[in-house]
């Protein structure tokens, strides 16, 4: 059977499902409750400094974006860090840890940006226990207007300075916890690893704007006739997330950098899919405050099923190994031909992918007047929307074909293989010749 342990910067756990910092780990109550249904670790929500403490809204935190049948897939939240006491917050994880020691417990920590805010509180959370600190340089509304989070997260000598200032504070493991709100999210997982990072946590959340109430004419939530942008997470940030965690696996700079994936994981294959992009385990919040925190039931029965079948033993054997298949556009074979096929069994005649493919494609399926759909392989360019928009799954799947078959559409046959830096028809390619 599979073993899930997962070692991330040194941190053991019983499984690679950690519970991110947010409103799920706000409390002693939630952590316990959550480690009993079998989470393998929790971010606990962001700390700051000690005094008066963070003041939240007392109105609407929340705003959604549903699918068609009302699945939630995506939260844009405007709640801040934690507005419980230090104190209270430090004794609750000091009794946590002790009573849950094989679980990972990670700080997470937010203070101003200065030297004396990060060494002061870094040595008096470590004396709760806590397995880590989780840098917070990533929540992109409330605490960036103060000079914290994304402020920092956006500005990668900033992330440097800070890392540098916390390592220099402890010898517990340091995570920077990076914002997605930035253009090339290499340089600040750069700027963590010079600053001597142990790893990387991403995504954090995406600025936006969900939703406007059109009778009040303000952004959800409202909160007193205004609104403004929030964070967005849920299943709808997962491929952004990917594409993210993939840039900083494939980074020769950063390839043995640890990441811990977020955004968007909601079941044991969006976390196989982070893993095999190079992380090493993956947090979790918009799932679980859709569904419960025993939907880690599920995600440990599917991971190990998985696991098995594929005859893996251990997370690290998947982690990175979907890296050396993520290439640049202009590396893509161009030599490679496929052509759509319709299942007639399987078809129920609706003609979706008629009307895509006629309408805003290329033309490539027929219709006969008793409604039979069938791909007309001199005109079908590969682009594969008929298989996305088909409401059957399976229905409509892409053929590969064989080198030397001859492709209807160009009248030629399929060749080796060939990239865009060698094609006639780049004229950089032909000019550095």
């Amino acid at each position: 059977m599979a073993d899930l342990t997962s070692t991330f910067c040194g941190i053991t756990s019983p499984n690679p499902f950690w519970l991110a910092s947010a409103p799920p780990t706000d409390k002693e109550y939630n952590v316990r409750r959550a480690f009993e249904a079998g989470w393998g670790g929790v971010v606990w929500k962001t700390l700051g400094e000690e005094g008066p403490p963070v003041v939240n809204v007392n109105g609407p935190r929340y705003g959604a974006i549903h699918g068609a049948d009302r699945r939630l897939l995506g939260l844009n939240n405007i709640e801040l860090i934690t507005d419980r006491p230090l104190e209270v917050n430090l004794e609750e994880m000091t009794r946590v840890k002790k009573d849950f020691p094989d679980r990972a417990l990670i700080a997470s920590v937010m203070v101003p940006c200065d030297a004396e805010s990060w060494k002061s509180i870094i040595p008096r959370i470590a004396e709760t226990g806590c397995d880590g600190f989780e840098l917070n340089f990533g929540c992109p509304h409330g605490m960036a207007e103060r000079g914290m989070g994304a402020a920092v997260g956006q500005v990668p000598e900033y992330i440097e300075m800070v890392t540098r200032w916390c390592k220099e504070a402890t010898g517990l493991p340091v995570i920077v916890k990076l914002t997605p709100n930035i253009t090339n999210i290499i340089l600040p997982a750069e700027a963590a690893l010079r600053g001597g990072a142990d790893a990387v946590s991403l995504i954090n959340t995406i600025n936006s704007i969900t939703s406007v109430n059109l009778d009040s004419f303000a952004p959800e939530p409202m909160i007193d006739g205004k609104g403004t942008h929030g964070g967005y997470c849920g299943p709808a940030v997962k491929p952004i997330a990917l594409n993210m965690v993939a840039e900083i696996a494939r980074n020769p700079a950063t390839a043995n950098l640890p990441i811990s994936g977020i955004g968007g994981v909601t079941t044991w294959r969006d976390a196989a899919e982070f893993l095999a992009l190079g992380a090493s385990n993956v947090q979790v919040c918009t799932a679980a405050m859709t569904y419960g925190f025993k939907i880690v039931e599920e995600m440990i029965s599917g991971l190990s099923q998985y696991m098995d079948e594929k005859g893996f033993t251990s997370v690290a054997e998947i982690s990175g190994r979907a890296v050396p298949n993520v290439t640049d556009w202009q590396y893509l074979n161009l030599n490679h031909v496929t052509k759509a096929v319709i299942n007639q069994d399987d078809c129920i005649n609706c003609g979706r992918c008629y009307a895509a493919c006629e309408d805003t494609s290329h033309q490539a399926i027929s219709m006969s007047p008793d409604r039979v759909f069938t791909v007309m392989d001199d005109e079908c360019v590969a682009c594969n929307l008929c298989v996305n928009v088909c409401p059957v799954e399976g229905c409509i799947t892409m053929k590969t074909l064989d080198k030397g078959e001859v492709d209807e559409r160009t009248g030629k046959p399929v060749g080796d293989y060939a990239n865009w830096t060698t094609h006639p028809n780049n004229v950089a390619a032909i000019s550095a010749e």
